[in-house]
């Protein structure tokens, strides 16, 4: 529990290690579950006020509590990243709730892997309309608001199938590539707006998407990882919680490959 510790030990360890993300305002999408959460949870232990986002109500409830219930700050908001409306009733309850917006993390991701020829126009539709148009939405919306405060950081998850293909991804490789792609030019854009915009492309990390992956394809993914294991949620949380804070305010356009040093 954060709020245990006594206020005196609280504040040397505040002034030794400070919050990394103390008052600012953190919009994370798809934060009801797996790393999202992870992220959530993270981001208010370093000091930030969170707005947990996800189109499953339920779980984005769940999680604020539980980082209130451990002496954070957050609310949440059920959001479709695809309907631009919706997007815009997120921004809107968020500056509502907290008055401005610091950090956008496009999180929000699904799959729906199969084959190029066996792959049906419902695949592909649904991954490019949450993974690319999401942030799209997501990141147009919420522009205009760190514009005018003339601060922000924004960071999308990518992949590193988006920099390196993978077989029967054709979908997710398309979403992610264009992902690394919009960075770089939004960090052109609001760069000069005092914005920085960077991308993290994890590697295989334990996540609900890998679930469904038979045992003899992780212990491949093991083999060609340097490391010798997958990613966990935490790994690349950490890789947010950087990008977001203060010491990555001279990275700009970056994409964080955070995989374990894995060979493709």
């Amino acid at each position: 529990m954060w709020h245990s510790r006594s206020q005196a030990t609280f504040h040397i360890e505040e002034v030794l290690f400070p919050m990394r993300l103390k008052d600012k305002v953190a919009i994370i999408t798809g934060s009801g579950r797996g790393l999202g959460r992870e992220a959530a949870v993270l981001f208010a232990q370093e000091g930030a006020r969170v707005a947990v986002c996800d189109i499953n109500e339920q779980a984005a409830a769940d999680a604020a509590k539980a980082i209130a219930d451990a002496g954070g700050a957050a609310i949440w908001v059920k959001v479709d990243v695809t309907d631009a409306e919706s997007v815009r009733s997120m921004v809107d309850r968020v500056m509502e709730s907290f008055g401005r917006i610091d950090i956008l993390v496009n999180n929000a991701g699904i799959t729906a892997d199969a084959m190029l020829v066996r792959m049906t126009d419902d695949q592909w539709d649904r991954v490019i309309n949450v993974n690319l148009k999401g942030v799209f939405n997501c990141t147009r919306a919420v522009a205009p608001v760190m514009v005018q405060q003339g601060s922000g950081k924004i960071v999308s998850t990518a992949s590193v199938v988006g920099i390196h293909g993978n077989f029967g991804q054709s979908n997710y490789i398309a979403t992610k590539a264009g992902i690394i792609g919009m960075t770089k030019g939004w960090a052109k854009e609001l760069g000069r707006k005092g914005i920085n915009v960077n991308a993290v492309a994890p590697g295989f990390t334990m996540t609900e998407m890998m679930s469904t992956v038979p045992e003899k394809v992780l212990t491949t993914i093991r083999e060609k990882t340097p490391l010798g294991r997958l990613g966990e949620p935490k790994d690349i949380a950490y890789a947010y919680l950087y990008l977001a804070s203060d010491e990555a305010n001279f990275v700009n356009g970056a994409v964080l490959q955070v995989d374990g040093g894995l060979v493709l």
